[in-house]
């Protein structure tokens, strides 16, 4: 069965004026015309298809990097994809029918390349939720970054999701001093910050535009890994460790001169921290490899690994 579908798949493609070679397994096909590369999977097989349809493929032309679309023929009709143009029986006697009229009237043939059925309902359904109240209200910064902009922020064409990223903000003080010798060392500081509360990064934060209202619709809000007191804990460690200072005095007896060192810390009991639960709005955004893009600020926040990319 696999070898007579290559075949007409070959006859489909070729009849919409693509130029096509047979591929290594578990492939079937690749087809190039234009600036467009497909590759073709003719199968049942629920793993492979799952293979196929979580894999990035790219094309490499003159030193130019060509993402490539995936369509996939299967003849199970439970099946269903996110990644790929997927074709069934419908589709495949549609296009066979109109590729041997093609030939005969000497016309190029129109394909729908477009996204599988599944992923386009769900594509569909989340711009409507985009639209709709999410009844979630919050404390977070705003969304200043559209998601337009944050995907030419990021460098990379894909899908981009809404996520709301918990984090701890916190306002730290500390005062006191303490005196050795004739030297007296304070321990004056005050400044905002926030703790990443799923992964511990710590970034330079002030909270005064964060706000207590309804995030958008469609929005994910992610769910903290750190507890409040394990990141309060961090801050104090911090500070304490960032205002300790070594003294050295300089003293002298008859002719020898020695140095005395000693450390000082500013006292626990004079330090306090003010710390509340808030989110920063990230664009994530999944294309050949995952970028985030903070909505706030439109700073590019990390380059995750890529997912199973495969250039070939």
């Amino acid at each position: 069965m696999r070898e007579k579908a290559k075949n007409a798949m070959r006859l489909i493609l070729e009849a919409a004026r693509f130029e096509v070679e047979e591929v290594d397994d578990p492939l079937d096909l690749s087809a190039i015309h234009d600036s467009t590369c497909i590759l073709v999977l003719c199968s049942n097989d629920r793993n492979m298809i799952a293979q196929f349809d979580k894999t990035n493929y790219s094309l490499m032309i003159d030193d130019h990097e060509m993402t490539c679309k995936k369509l996939l023929f299967t003849l199970d009709k439970s099946i269903t994809t996110e990644n790929c143009i997927q074709w069934g029986v419908e589709e495949f006697v549609r296009y066979t029918g109109e590729a041997v009229l093609a030939d005969i009237v000497g016309r190029e043939l129109a394909l729908d390349l477009t996204a599988s059925r599944a992923k386009a309902a769900a594509i569909a359904a989340a711009e409507v939720a985009k639209d709709e109240p999410s009844g979630i209200t919050l404390l977070h910064f705003p969304v200043k970054i559209s998601e337009q902009a944050a995907i030419r922020a990021g460098g990379v064409q894909g899908q981009a999701k809404l996520r709301f990223m918990p984090y701890f903000l916190f306002h730290f003080t500390s005062t006191g001093e303490q005196v050795y010798k004739d030297r007296r060392i304070p321990f004056d500081a005050d400044g905002w910050g926030a703790i990443n509360a799923i992964n511990g990064i710590k970034i330079d934060l002030d909270g005064k535009q964060a706000e207590e209202k309804e995030i958008p619709g469609g929005a994910e809000v992610c769910d903290p890994h750190i507890r409040k007191e394990e990141a309060t804990e961090r801050i104090v460690s911090e500070l304490i460790d960032r205002l300790t200072q070594k003294v050295r005095i300089k003293q002298e007896k008859g002719d020898a001169i020695f140095y005395e060192e000693k450390v000082l810390k500013p006292d626990r009991k004079n330090i306090t921290v003010e710390t509340r639960q808030v989110y920063i709005p990230v664009w994530q955004i999944r294309g050949k490899k995952i970028v985030e893009v903070n909505a706030f600020t439109g700073e590019l926040l990390s380059e995750p690994m890529d997912e199973g990319v495969e250039v070939f």
